[in-house]
């Protein structure tokens, strides 16, 4: 007879069933929504990532951005060091959002 090892897959080993919050939390570092385009492209950088997790005032997750994202702001002539995060999220309704351009 020969023996057959068999073996249990659990919810961290197994992606399908990782709760929301750790799909999140491996998007990349927390935010909060009033950094700068220039200073999250500078996150980005020393991180060495290419998306953040962007914050509220109140640590609630509001949405998540991309190098992509914040290129295509810095890119498109705004003054990114005014540019804050909210502004460039999609329906948060700013005239530097890659969404509304």
């Amino acid at each position: 007879m020969t023996l057959i090892r068999t073996q249990l897959l659990s919810q961290e080993t197994h992606p399908v069933h990782r709760p929301a919050v750790e799909v999140m939390d491996a998007a990349g570092p927390q935010v909060c929504d009033d950094m700068s385009v220039e200073v999250a492209l500078a996150v980005m950088t020393a991180a060495r990532t290419a998306r953040l997790v962007v914050c509220d005032q109140d640590d609630q997750r509001i949405g998540l951005v991309t190098r992509t994202d914040l290129v295509f702001v810095r890119d498109s002539g705004a003054r990114t060091d005014r540019v804050r995060l909210r502004d460039v999220l999609p329906g948060h309704g700013s005239s530097a959002s890659p969404a509304a351009a």
